[in-house]
């Protein structure tokens, strides 16, 4: 299958592109990129750095991807974006090149949804079914697993960890980690509950998302213990589940950052956790 090629498209010598690939009027594909199968870049879409396009994604006008990271620390080394198949990449959105002080890329999962004029920041490491809506802002180094939704301008401090199924509301400020599950509400944000819709469509049944409402009251009444010491013992006394194993384990992995936490019921005030 023959490429499709605009004639105001300039592509640099030294790009691959896969069978099917559809290039707009006036696109610039770099020298480093690699456009897998079917990509389709839609008029004005650039395309640089050492960048790989999966097969099957869509990228919409005026999107810029692979371009140099926004941080001074960069020495200006050669870094990568590496994008995975059947992303739809919406217009104005923007993803950058990891930097060469730290992982040296930036890497998105398959099947992901990038709203107009969104931002992956260097160093990012997104899973697959991700939903960022418009003008959504993740800083460097962030983590965001599998099926997290962002809502609309809500935005994510650098080397914060998103957990999988998390829902994040629109305008929402997160400054720190976010368990597996969990639902962000304000800003700032705080951690408002379980996001039992994700949960519900995920296919996970009534019993497990009970036994998950329990968990999180046991996390957060702060009666017992601290958070970790709260998770080492959820691991301890629920040894076969699986949602209950992936929170306490990600609230027990190393971070850079302290965890979203609920509104204080004593004294309505934002706490995070350590």
């Amino acid at each position: 299958m023959q490429c499709d090629i605009h004639p105001t498209a300039f592509i640099e010598r030294g790009a691959e592109l896969g069978a099917g690939v559809k290039i707009g009027p006036f696109c610039h594909v770099g020298p480093h990129v690699q456009l897998g199968d079917n990509v389709e870049l839609m008029s004005h879409a650039v395309v640089i750095g050492d960048t790989i396009v999966g097969e099957g994604s869509r990228v919409f006008p005026h999107a810029v991807l692979g371009a140099e990271p926004q941080n001074t620390a960069h020495g200006g080394s050669r870094t990568r974006l590496v994008i995975g198949r059947g992303n739809t990449i919406r217009e104005g959105v923007t993803m950058h090149l990891g930097t060469d002080n730290a992982r040296g890329e930036t890497t998105i999962g398959d099947n992901c949804m990038f709203l107009a004029y969104s931002h992956v920041a260097h160093d990012c490491v997104l899973g697959s079914h991700v939903t960022f809506a418009n003008n959504v802002m993740i800083g460097g180094h962030t983590t965001v697993g599998d099926r997290v939704i962002i809502g609309g301008g809500a935005g994510v401090h650098q080397f914060c960890r998103i957990g999988h199924h998390a829902f994040i509301g629109g305008l929402a400020a997160v400054q720190a980690d976010v368990i597996p599950f969990g639902m962000i509400m304000g800003n700032r944000g705080y951690l408002a509950g379980l996001n039992l819709v994700g949960m519900k469509r995920s296919g996970m049944g009534k019993g497990e998302i009970n036994a998950l409402r329990h968990t999180f009251k046991d996390l957060f009444s702060g009666v017992d213990g601290s958070l970790r010491e709260n998770a080492a013992r959820l691991i301890a006394d629920n040894p076969g589940s699986e949602g209950i194993r992936d929170i306490a384990d990600f609230i027990l992995a190393d971070s850079r950052r302290k965890f979203m936490t609920p509104i204080s019921a004593s004294n309505g005030r934002l706490e995070t956790g350590d």
